[in-house]
């Protein structure tokens, strides 16, 4: 088969997987509890098998000819729009099909057994083949008509995941937040299309790069109108990546399933904006002040989100902002050109990021839902495996080599330090956030599996299952809501639960060995592979500063340790000296308030936003629509009719002679009229 059709049998596989889920649920809880969590598992399992044939025939082509553009039917050509429903297939979007779809995989085969019993299995299995089918969408769209569509999806299908237990409120808010907040990001890219279009007068990609390098924004960088352009698209990855300052939605977005949490962090979502400005970048060379504006953002963004992650005590919500600091990373290495490290490090993420979500999981699931790190401690020889697992995902997090993320992160420090001039401060920023990694990544994993055990440690030792069941009517065998509205059973450990156990050994392998793909100055498999996708821009190559290289990669190994160490003095060696640290050191009050109140932007948000948006909704139902609308225009509207149907109603008297007399007048009238023009 041809590259096209694998590209469009993955998208097939997770669409009939979410209909079969959503429309067959009643027979497949006949014929398993867990039928549903297979059919969702194996639709995308069948993608990525999709997504390998797609790379295999791809490399049967020329690196030249890696372009395989295939439309299924033409939506709206006309008048100068050229709307299709359209894929394109190139080493850039079967690097993500490979990617969403085998993360996807093991993210599925976890939520088998971590769902099992849940009062929505099935409709949790529909939402999550949709979302994994939105975002494949968004990624093999080949137009900004389905790239738009998709992106939407997205929005839409993380609402529905976000606020999956419904019957909580605080779930039903964060959704509602990471839709509302998605629209923003909905709304750049709109319009930022608009611009694109507007000059190039296309909507498929292809010829829009061509259009743009032939002077359709004129021959100069920085051009007005595609520098806004770009900004508008930024917009709309910056919502969607969770960057400053549209990123508030993300650590709210824990309300939802661990699964859901490592979709949406690893594989999904927020990977989208640096996907969009690696498509874009034929766009984005040409307009540099764009670019910086990405790449400060990213660097703001991951200094900012480490510091936040350092006095987080719930243990989503520490991984949740660690990710919007290593998407930061992501959109600064693509805002500055290292698309390849960029993309890299989204690859190894996924696999570290993803690892950290599933031991959490397991972690939570002994505690019987209690997410405070507060409440945590020894672990470590009651969930060994766990423990094992969210080590191999600290280590590589934290950059250590020979862990993944050790090769991906310095590649963007090191591409990002050739820049040269101002860049340099954001190669110092990095290393910055790289040492608060390590530091905020072990103190999360000392934190809760060193020290004394707590009860729930020792009775995991002792061989019981501590926590009570949510209780069961015992005329249907149905759980019942607990008081917070949680309407499934306490959710298993990976040590006692095999598709927990194979998912996280999997993705465990893959955070320990990914690096290897990417060796600096021995292999440059990520490179070669994704360079057809770049071949047309002046800011891809590899690179050859062996000075530089060497220097960043013992910098980072040092940065890295460094932290490890510094979490293990406050954290282990002399607990509470954190607490200490903290009042002794000159501001350290304030700088902790600053952080642990997550720099106050939900605070300015609700002040420059919300109140004034909720003061003229009100303003406009209170004031202006009973004044102007109710008793202006309803009103003054309604006088009027009344008062021509009055006078109408006293033309109707009802005597003919009357009737007579106004016909003889109006004939008269008219005669006068045509004399006078004669």
């Amino acid at each position: 088969m041809s590259a096209a059709t694998y590209g469009w049998l993955v998208l097939l596989f997770p669409l009939l997987g979410m209909l079969v889920n959503a429309l067959g649920h009643r027979q497949l809880q006949a014929l398993s509890p867990r039928a549903a969590g297979w059919v969702g598992t194996a639709a995308i399992f069948l993608a990525f098998l999709a997504a390998v044939g797609a790379l295999l025939s791809l490399q049967a082509h020329a690196p030249t000819d890696r372009h395989v553009a295939s439309s299924l039917w033409d939506y709206a050509v006309t008048a100068g729009v050229d709307a299709r429903v359209s894929i394109l297939v190139d080493p850039l979007s079967v690097f993500m099909i490979l990617i969403v779809t085998g993360v996807s995989t093991l993210i599925h085969l976890y939520s088998v057994s971590y769902m099992e019993g849940d009062r929505g299995f099935a409709r949790y299995f529909a939402y999550l083949n949709f979302f994994v089918f939105s975002m494949l969408l968004l990624v093999l769209a080949g137009n900004f008509l389905l790239l738009i569509v998709g992106w939407a999806f997205v929005g839409a299908a993380s609402y529905l995941l976000i606020s999956f237990w419904y019957r909580r409120t605080s779930a039903t808010r964060a959704g509602l937040k990471a839709f509302v907040i998605n629209v923003v990001g909905d709304v750049g890219l709109v319009l930022g299309t608009y611009y694109i279009f507007k000059h190039t007068g296309t909507l498929d990609f292809q010829k829009a790069f061509h259009a743009t390098a032939h002077g359709a924004f004129g021959f100069s960088s920085n051009n007005g109108d595609l520098v806004a352009g770009c900004v508008l698209l930024l917009v709309g990855a910056f919502a969607k990546s969770a960057q400053i300052p549209l990123h508030t939605w993300l650590p709210d977005a824990m309300e939802g399933p661990t699964p859901v949490s490592a979709l949406i962090h690893a594989a999904t979502m927020v990977t989208a904006g640096v996907y969009l400005i690696a498509r874009m970048h034929p766009l984005f060379e040409r307009a540099p002040a764009a670019q910086d504006v990405g790449a400060v953002v990213g660097a703001v963004t991951l200094l900012v989100a480490a510091t936040i992650a350092l006095t987080q005590t719930d243990i989503k919500r520490v991984i949740a902002y660690s990710t919007m600091s290593q998407i930061g990373y992501m959109i600064m290495g693509v805002s500055v050109g290292a698309y390849a490290a960029g993309l890299f490090h989204l690859m190894t993420h996924a696999f570290f990021k993803a690892l950290l979500f599933m031991a959490a999981g397991s972690l939570i699931g002994a505690m019987a839902g209690e997410q405070s790190l507060d409440r945590m401690s020894g672990f470590r020889r009651a969930l060994p495996f766990t423990y094992g697992c969210f080590v191999i995902g600290g280590l590589a997090l934290a950059g250590i080599p020979p862990f993944s993320g050790f090769f991906s992160k310095d590649e963007i420090l090191l591409v990002t330090g050739e820049r040269g001039g101002w860049h340099w401060a954001l190669y110092v920023a990095g290393y910055v956030g790289a040492m608060l990694t390590a530091v905020y990544t072990f103190r999360l994993i000392f934190r809760a599996f060193h020290g004394e055990p707590v009860a729930e440690a020792r009775e995991l030792e002792d061989g019981h299952q501590h926590h009570v069941e949510v209780p069961r009517n015992p005329a249907t065998g149905e759980p019942e809501d607990t008081d917070v509205g949680f309407p499934g059973p306490n959710h298993p450990i990976a040590e006692r639960a095999v598709p927990m156990r194979v998912a996280m050994a999997v993705l465990a392998v893959g955070a320990t060995f990914a690096g290897l793909l990417q060796i600096p100055q021995v292999d440059f498999v990520v490179d070669d592979f994704l360079k057809p996708s770049f071949g047309d821009s002046s800011l891809y190559a590899t690179h050859t500063r062996n000075g530089l290289l060497v220097l960043g990669l013992l910098l980072g190994t040092a940065v890295g340790l460094a932290g490890i160490a510094l979490a293990y003095r406050l954290w282990v060696a002399r607990p509470g000296s954190a607490t200490v640290l903290r009042e002794r050191v000159p501001g350290g009050r304030a700088m902790y308030r600053l952080f642990v109140n997550k720099w106050y932007f939900d605070e300015l948000i609700d002040v420059l936003v919300v109140r004034p948006a909720v003061w003229a909704g009100r303003f406009a139902r209170d004031t202006f629509e009973r004044l102007v609308v109710d008793d202006t225009l309803v009103g003054g509207t309604t006088g009027i009719v009344r008062a021509g149907s009055a006078a109408v109603r006293a033309a109707q008297s009802g005597f003919v002679r009357y009737y007579a007399a106004l016909l003889v007048l109006g004939v008269t009238g008219v005669s006068f009229y045509f004399l006078l023009q004669s």
